[in-house]
């Protein structure tokens, strides 16, 4: 990215937050994923949304231009989600992606600056059952000892069948998605292992997802790898969030955000103006 215009925010334990500011028009703030940055993240997304809305690119902490801290546990993440939302000072409309969901539907808990919230394909850990719960530990210790190499091309391949259909990763053999996704692999393991001491205390227990208010749309891909999950981790959602909708996405799989622009926009876009309009309140 170019742009030179740089939003920073400062969270609680003095890490600050910085992301990319592209567009004009309300506040949307784009959240990447466990692997992601929001350097790279939404580069697909955004030519359809910066027309529309002033686009945020927020970087969690270790990631993009962001500061790092030692602490990547999800109370954290949450931190600087929520102050870089609260930092600009105007009502925001709110995106996450995979394992940000937990850190988006967090901050739209605790934060009157959230007017809406999208998500695509949440994670929520304790609705994952053994045999797929397995395999990721499997994955992340496959990534884990790549990384501690120092390969991090072979992190995001060993990443990528995880979540992705085989048309998916066809299509991202393509592309530089490996080398360019690979930088993200470090602060993903930090996460992973900061997750693991908050079981039962998350942003995805009822307790707190009963706290968003804010209209909350669910997007699933069709074809997505772990769909059992995905789809159970919609339904908890939506049934502790009292307005709450979820979008099926035909054809479509985990990285559509990557892959499929355009489509995820589409529903973003429709999603978001229907709010602002008061179509869907």
């Amino acid at each position: 990215m170019t742009d030179t215009r740089i939003h920073r925010a400062t969270s609680a334990d003095g890490t600050v937050t910085a992301g990319r500011v592209r567009g004009d028009g309300p506040a949307l703030v784009l959240v990447h994923g466990g692997i992601g940055d929001g350097e790279y993240a939404w580069d697909a997304v955004l030519p359809h949304l910066t027309d529309r809305f002033t686009c945020y690119l927020p970087s969690t902490r270790g990631r993009g231009l962001s500061d790092d801290h030692p602490d990547h546990s999800p109370p954290r993440l949450e931190d600087d989600v929520a102050a870089f939302v609260d930092s600009i000072g105007e009502p925001v409309n709110l995106v996450g992606w995979s394992a940000s969901g937990a850190w988006v539907l967090g901050t739209a808990a605790r934060s009157a600056s959230v007017a809406a919230v999208a998500l695509f394909e949440p994670a929520v850990i304790s609705v994952m059952g053994p045999d797929d719960l397995a395999r990721t530990m499997a994955t992340a210790q496959q990534m884990g000892a790549a990384a501690a190499d120092g390969r991090l091309v072979d992190a995001a391949r060993a990443f990528a069948p995880w979540i992705c259909n085989d048309e998916e990763l066809a299509a991202l053999e393509q592309t530089d998605f490996h080398e360019r996704w690979g930088s993200g692999v470090p602060a993903m393991l930090r996460f992973i292992q900061g997750d693991a001491p908050h079981e039962g205390a998350r942003a995805t227990d009822p307790e707190t997802l009963a706290k968003v208010t804010a209209p909350l749309l669910l997007l699933q891909g069709q074809r997505t790898r772990l769909a059992t999950w995905f789809t159970d981790a919609a339904q908890h959602i939506a049934g502790h969030v009292a307005n709450a909708q979820v979008v099926e996405l035909p054809g479509l799989g985990h990285f559509a955000p990557v892959l499929a622009g355009a489509s995820v926009a589409d529903e973003l876009v429709t999603f978001f103006e229907s709010v602002r309009s008061g179509s869907r309140a």
